[in-house]
């Protein structure tokens, strides 16, 4: 995946991401019209398909809605880049199928940078900056969630095969 970088600061926290004021609804196509409203109104008309949020420590802190990663990822973007998750954003984040991953060095790519990630190598590599960082792989588990399109549609597959 590739693409430019939405910079975030820390504690993006899960009202920052999809407002309460929203979840009276799931559809994910309602939801990726307000993600991140509240930190930068005018991010979903900026931003493409495809781009990239990196964010400082504790992305998706505060409540456990499925809502946030549900509107990330149907916003179009690509993956989310930060030094820490929340743990529940994490988990939640795989479960919906939205590709996440821990990189200390986060704070050293900028806003509108062009960025690549590379799964396999578990590696983040900064074009604008020519420079390539290193993150731990995501377990193989993971990886067919996200593959998969989260766990829902990971579940539905294995009963087929069965």
């Amino acid at each position: 995946m590739q693409g430019k970088v939405w910079k975030f600061g820390e504690n993006i926290d899960t009202d920052l991401i999809i407002a309460a004021r929203y979840l009276n609804t799931s559809n994910p196509i309602e939801l990726a019209k307000h993600v991140m409203e509240d930190a930068d109104p005018s991010f979903v008309s900026k931003m493409s398909i495809g781009d990239i949020i990196v964010a400082g420590e504790n992305f998706g802190c505060g409540s456990s809605r499925e809502h946030a990663p549900i509107a990330i990822k149907a916003a179009g973007i690509s993956a989310v880049i930060a030094p820490t998750f929340a743990r529940i954003f994490y988990r939640n984040a795989f479960n919906m199928g939205l590709p996440i991953f821990e990189l200390k060095e986060a704070d050293e790519i900028n806003d509108g940078d062009t960025i690549r990630v590379d799964m396999e190598k578990g590696e983040v590599i900064n074009i604008t900056q020519s420079k390539t960082y290193k993150f731990t792989p995501i377990p193989d588990f993971m990886q067919s969630l996200v593959d998969a399109g989260g766990l829902i549609e990971f579940a539905k597959k294995e009963l087929e095969t069965k």
